[in-house]
């Protein structure tokens, strides 16, 4: 059975000649691959084996491999070989040795019926190959054959030996149809073929469980075959040809309803396997033919008692995840029937909806009742494990709400007042904190998302919540929560403003409230600044004595900075500066201290967290309103200031004192972020705004950088050269700290630039930035293009994936800039084929597949944009042989070079080709190692 084609020999390590495919080689090459310690070489030793299994040598050694003197390992390789021979190559086996490996097969199944499970599963799974190959025609009773031949009483294995073997082969069957490479006329047939041949095996099945002699092994029973029969029926009802018998559908609705009784005992009982078993069985109906069978509508009744019994286990008693896991199960349920009503045309959906608008009103009920906190005595049980559980289910059921709202509208808002109402006004009988927490939940699931604005409960709403009586933390926290999902409703009606604010204000004293009462308030400056003047000084005088008191964890302070930035935004000039100079003094002075001492790791800490505070206050301090703009001139409700900005007016003021923090922390990389953190997002944020600062802060960037050269420090310079460089006022300072940084930079280089992937990364970026922002800065007679050039060229060498990626995208905006800027066409003239030469070593193997498309986008730049050149350098490039891969042929490398230089239009077209030929080049085309690619 010789295979037409010959496949190409894998070379060993280095430059070693190719192995043959014999048995002590593969033999060695398995040990190699199991037990050798070094990576590299069991890399070497799996493509090789790769290779191996797929040579015209697999259908020799693997008959050898199965001997019984070999290990399960060995034996293991020799029956996938077959399999993969089987499988893929059955073209090439001539028909007349079809009943010689069908009886080959077999013999080895019977030897291993009683050995190594894993190569009697392998073994099974090449017959079963085999079987699909030949049926019908050539093997008509396939199955057939297989039932009686392990039943023959002549065999010299045991019974149950026999019995085992031919469970597995029956197992692993309609396994091998589904992943099978059958075409799809011959899929038809074969599924047809074994339809009929189910007829041989049911009997064989009902007599195994039958038959009192039936080992355990195979005739499980009771609880095991409960089990073995809910994942049975579930995989059967979620087949998605299952849908194209709505009949049999129909018959299984009734013998599902059926099982009620026993879902009853079993949750009266607390069997929780049980319970959950029903409900998956329930939901894999309801769930994966919910449109088929709402189709029938004659049978309505008939679905809607299945959908009751599905909210039977959505409602299911005790608090998941301590007493119960099964209603989790159901909530995908629940989309999919809306999405089914919601997806009939107009006449339909109307009947359905009058039908399932009162089921979807008990399921808000029933959701709700499932997200209420447990008593306080049985929560403080339990586990932080159960209590995350738990969290993650309450956001699954406001996921679920929320999308209840597209199928109940505003009715639901006011459903879910009236009862709050109901709740907070009663005088009867003092209501639980549990209950009111759900009902604001509910509230708050659909407001965080859905626009509340024109809804006519929000104000009755508002008004409620101070009545509430919050003596627990997790209410608190929905309180909290539900105020700022409301925070855009507020902007609109800001008289109710001061209804809910002081609670938020007293709640950021709460240490235990941190998240919820800073993430409020946050929103509520963000959405309401231009309503808050009056509050202001309150606001301010509050978050600094819980700032000051050190309430907060870290993130939380600078949420709250951010807070109060928003905040400042919406005052006068000089109110900001007033309320700037009291928030910020204390920090100032903190950091004055902090500049005298000599650095320890603890005033380390105290300053990162100071400038951090500043930088988050900068962030969104923007008096210009550079975020409205996007909403249009009439949402701008404050006249632009004239005059010096505040920001700009207190970064000058604190200039000299972070230069004095830096001096001593230059060598510092994390001292050194948050300095450049406080820039960058001031820049960001002011843009224009922040020209007065430009000349001084690129003196300040070149000092630092060239004393220690950090990432940040370019990312900075990046933003600068966005902003300003295209501005001819600005242009003499950022072109003075472009050439130095450069210039240091390329200094790094022949010190050696492997310990800085993060700088050469920033680098290039910055690069990539003056090439798109202004070309202009590659004109400066002082800055060395060709140096430049051939670091980025070393870069993309590099094994860092963000580092190459970033020097891939300095060359794509490098090369379209050929024409117009000379000292770049001179150096891509000169140089270009050595970045071709490293282009195609990256893609022939040296750089990770996921980096192909970067490579890919070079190559068709340098199509677009120097296709003389390139067409004479690809030509002389992949002349040697071995390169850039000892697996190609010279017609492939042909084949690619054309393919490369006829496409100049689709960029999309040339990803695909470079992934091709990337596959060729790393022998991996064709493989299941690339199925997904």
């Amino acid at each position: 059975m010789e295979r037409r084609e010959e496949q190409p020999g894998a070379a060993g390590a280095g430059a070693a000649p190719a192995l043959d495919f014999t048995v002590e080689n593969v033999e060695k090459a398995l040990h190699q691959l199991y037990y050798d310690p070094n990576i590299e070489n069991k890399n070497l030793a799996q493509k090789w084996l790769m290779q191996a299994q797929v040579s015209p040598q697999a259908w020799h050694f693997s008959w050898q491999l199965l001997q019984p003197d070999k290990v399960p390992e060995i034996q293991y390789f020799g029956a996938s070989a077959l399999h993969i021979k089987i499988s893929r190559y059955w073209s090439d086996i001539p028909t007349d040795q079809y009943e010689s490996l069908k009886a080959q097969l077999f013999t080895q199944i019977t030897h291993f019926a009683s050995g190594s499970k894993i190569v009697l599963t392998r073994l099974c799974v090449a017959l079963a190959s085999l079987a699909l190959s030949m049926m019908p025609d050539a093997w008509p009773c396939a199955v057939a054959d297989m039932v009686r031949l392990f039943q023959a009483e002549d065999s010299p294995v045991d019974g149950q030996g026999r019995c085992l073997a031919l469970l597995e082969l029956l197992t692993v069957l309609p396994e091998e149809f589904q992943t099978s490479r059958l075409p799809q006329y011959r899929k038809g047939l074969v599924r047809a073929s074994l339809a009929v041949e189910c007829g041989a095996v049911f009997p064989l099945l009902e007599q195994l469980l039958q038959q009192p002699s039936s080992p355990s092994c195979v005739r499980q029973k009771d609880s095991e075959l409960f089990d073995s029969s809910v994942e049975a029926i579930v995989n059967a009802i979620s087949q998605p040809d299952a849908q194209r018998y709505v009949n049999t559908l129909l018959k299984l609705i009734p013998l599902v309803l059926g099982l009620q009784d026993q879902l009853r005992q079993a949750v009266q009982n607390g069997d929780m396997e049980t319970s959950h078993g029903i409900c998956r069985i329930a939901v894999a109906l309801g769930e994966n033919h919910s449109r088929a069978l709402l189709d029938q509508v004659e049978h309505w009744q008939s679905f809607l008692a299945l959908v009751n019994m599905i909210m039977f286990c959505t409602g299911i008693p005790g608090h998941y995840p301590v007493n119960e896991t099964t209603s989790s199960l159901t909530l995908t349920f629940w989309y999919t029937l809306q999405d089914d009503i919601l997806s009939f045309e107009a006449e339909k959906q109307a009947v359905y909806q009058q039908v399932y608008r009162p089921v979807y009103f008990q399921l808000v009920d029933v959701l709700l009742h499932k997200a209420q906190f447990p008593s306080d005595e049985e929560y403080g049980f339990w586990s932080s494990d159960e209590k995350e559980q738990f969290r993650i289910y309450r956001v699954d059921i406001s996921d679920t709400l929320m999308y209840v709202y597209e199928m109940l509208g505003a009715e639901l808002l006011s459903n879910l007042y009236d009862k709050l109402g109901r709740l907070l006004t009663s005088s009867e009988e003092p209501y639980s904190w549990q209950h009111t927490e759900a009902l604001l939940y509910g509230f708050q699931s659909i407001a965080e998302t859905i626009d509340v604005n024109y809804s006519d409960v929000v104000p009755g709403l508002i008004g409620l919540i101070p009545r509430i009586s919050i003596s627990n933390v997790q209410l608190a926290d929905t309180v909290m929560f539900t105020i700022g999902a409301l925070s855009e409703w507020l902007a609109d009606h800001p008289v109710m403003i001061n209804s809910v604010l002081p609670l938020v204000l007293h709640a950021l004293g709460n240490p235990e409230l941190s998240v919820s009462s800073v993430s409020t308030l946050k929103k509520i400056c963000r959405e309401c600044k231009y309503d808050l003047p009056p509050y202001a000084a309150n606001i301010v005088a509050v978050s600094q004595d819980v700032l000051m008191k050190q309430i907060h964890k870290t993130s939380q302070c600078m949420w709250l900075m951010q807070a109060l930035g928003f905040l400042l935004s919406a005052l006068q000039v000089e109110e900001i500066l007033k309320n700037l100079h009291s928030l910020i003094s204390p920090y100032i002075q903190q950091l004055e201290k902090l500049a005298e001492e000599i650095p320890n790791p603890s005033n380390k800490l105290a300053i990162v967290h100071i400038l951090g505070l500043l930088s988050n206050l900068f962030t969104t301090l923007d008096v210009s309103h550079h975020e409205d703009e996007h909403e249009g001139p009439e949402l701008r409700k404050l006249p632009v200031p004239q005059g010096p900005n505040p920001v700009v007016v207190v970064l000058q003021q604190v200039f000299q004192l972070i230069q004095k923090v830096l001096s001593k922390w230059l060598n510092d990389a994390q001292v050194v972020e948050a300095v450049c953190a406080i820039f960058e997002k001031s820049v960001k944020t002011l843009l224009d705004d922040f020209a007065p600062m430009v000349p001084q802060l690129c003196e300040m960037l070149g000092r630092m950088y060239s004393t220690i050269p950090q990432a940040s420090a370019l990312d900075l310079t990046r933003q600068l050269v966005h902003i300003f460089a295209h501005e001819p006022a600005h242009f003499p300072p950022i072109e003075a700290l472009f050439l130095l940084v450069t210039s240091v930079t390329l200094t790094l280089f022949q010190q050696g630039p492997r310990d800085h992937p993060d700088i050469v990364d920033s680098f290039m970026q910055l690069l990539a930035q003056a090439l798109k922002r202004k070309p202009d800065l590659f004109l400066c007679e002082q800055l060395d293009v060709k140096a430049v050039f051939q670091c980025a060229v070393l870069a993309l060498k590099f094994p860092e994936a963000p580092t190459v990626k970033a020097s891939c995208g300095f060359f794509t905006e490098l090369l379209p800039r050929c024409g117009e800027v000379e000292p770049v066409g001179k150096v891509v003239q000169e140089d270009g084929r050595m970045l071709l030469v490293a282009v195609l070593e990256a893609i022939g193997g040296q750089a990770s597949r996921s980096l192909m498309d970067c490579f890919a986008d070079i190559l068709f730049a340098l199509n677009k944009h120097c296709f003389s050149l390139l067409s004479m350098w690809i030509k002389e490039a992949l002349q040697p042989p071995g390169f850039p891969s000892a697996r190609l042929s010279p017609e492939q490398k042909d084949t690619f070079s054309q393919q490369i230089l006829r496409e100049r239009v689709n960029k999309r077209r040339v990803k695909e080709m470079v992934k091709e030929f990337t596959l060729l080049c790393r022998g991996l085309h064709g493989t299941d190692y690339t199925a997904d690619y």
